[in-house]
Order: structure tokens, then sequence, then C-alpha cells
């Protein structure tokens, strides 16, 4: 059975990759930088923030950044810009914990970028068992000890977790951990060819569908085993 579903926050759970698009440009502009351009936003889309600006932004002065986007990044959420979870979204961790699975979160984010989704008043508070970010990992994705700190703390095999990601990254990292990996497609951003078969148990267009493609999997092979992408 799978016991774990651990699920990835930018373009999985929320839609965020345009939103933050616009967030680092007003940023930026508030610096006197130029914007960068989308596309090079998305090349660089899923790696930690502070390591992706510098080639966003050649020459940018990261702290000075770093220190802006904070507020930024404030506002945004308090008006609810950035990070809202759609109901349909919520509804599926709902049936996920019904099912008697625990759902926890990995991101690639920051402590201060994931602060507000720790709040014991946030809708996942009930939902999600625990966060684990760039504060409280050792590694980053797509490295698969970044998932260690998880498993040794929750005490589960690898085999019975699953990792819901939107990137090639993701994929690798959970691959070479020994999870399950379930590609979430619906940003739009990343099409089924980005991702290595081998690394995949399934493809979902929406991230409610998530729930009956873990079900499926409770009845396959561990990962790695030939044919489990759908």
């Amino acid at each position: 059975m799978i016991e774990a579903v651990v699920v990835d926050v930018d373009d999985t759970l929320c839609l965020t990759e345009a939103v933050c698009f616009e967030l680092e440009n007003e940023v930026l502009a508030a610096l006197g930088r130029a914007p960068m351009a989308r596309a090079v936003h998305l090349a660089t889309w899923g790696e930690p923030l502070l390591d992706a600006m510098p080639k966003r932004s050649p020459g940018l002065d990261v702290d000075r950044f770093d220190a802006a986007y904070r507020e930024v990044l404030r506002r945004y959420v308090h008006d609810g810009r950035l990070d809202a979870i759609a109901p349909e979204n919520l509804r599926a961790l709902d049936r996920l914990v019904q099912c008697g699975r625990t759902v926890l979160l990995l991101t690639s984010r920051t402590e201060a970028e994931v602060e507000h989704l720790l709040a014991p008043d946030h809708v996942l508070a009930e939902r999600v068992r625990a966060v684990y970010h760039a504060g409280n990992t050792r590694y980053g994705k797509p490295a698969p000890r970044v998932f260690d700190e998880l498993l040794a703390a929750t005490g589960l095999a690898p085999g019975r977790c699953v990792y819901v990601g939107d990137s090639p990254g993701d994929a690798l990292a959970a691959g070479g951990a020994g999870l399950h990996f379930i590609a979430c497609l619906q940003s739009g951003v990343r099409s089924r060819e980005d991702f290595d078969v081998r690394h995949v148990s399934a493809f979902v267009d929406t991230f409610p569908e998530l729930v009956e493609a873990v079900g499926r999997l409770d009845t396959r092979r561990a990962p790695g085993s030939p044919g489990t992408a759908n």
C-alpha cells in the first residue's frame, strides 16, 4: 500500500510559475533592473530561487534581491495572488487522507518562502502532516538525498511513498531515492516528452486525478519496474 503522498508546491499543488514571473520582475524593477524574459524564467523554473536569479538577471545583487523579494512576496500572499490552492485540490488532499494516506510537502523553497503555508490557521494545517523545505533538508532536488530527512523522520519505506511533482528534476530525485513518482502536467509548462519514463509511475493532467493514480499504484510493483507510466 502507498502510505504517504509527498507533494511538490510550485505548479503541482498550486499554479505559480506565471505569478512568480510577475512577482520577480516587480522586484527587479524596484531595484532598477531590466525585466527578465519569460523564456529565461521558464528555462530555470524549478531551481531554488536564489540560485536561479543570477541566471535570470546577470549581475544581480542577490542579497538585495532577497530582501526586497520577501516584502513583495508577503504582499502577493496577503492579496491572494500567490499560493492560492484551488478548492478541488484541497478536496483531493482530503480524499487522500480519508484513504489513510499521510500527506507531506517537499519543496525547494526556503523557509521564508513557505512560512505562510506553515501557519496553524492555514488551509493545509489539518491536511498536511509536515513540510520539508530548504531550511530543514540538507540536500536539494534533483539529488535523491533530498528525501533523507523525510524518510528518517517518518520511518517510511521509500517504496511505500509517492512523490508528486511537475519537473524532470522531481522525477529524478524520487526515482533515485526509490519512491514512486507521479508527474502532474496541469501547468502546461512541461509535457510527457520532457520526462524519462523510467522514473515516472504515472502521469496526471490535473491534480485531482492524483487520488485515482495513487490508488492504482497500490497494486503495482516497486518503482523502476518496466511499463509503470501511463
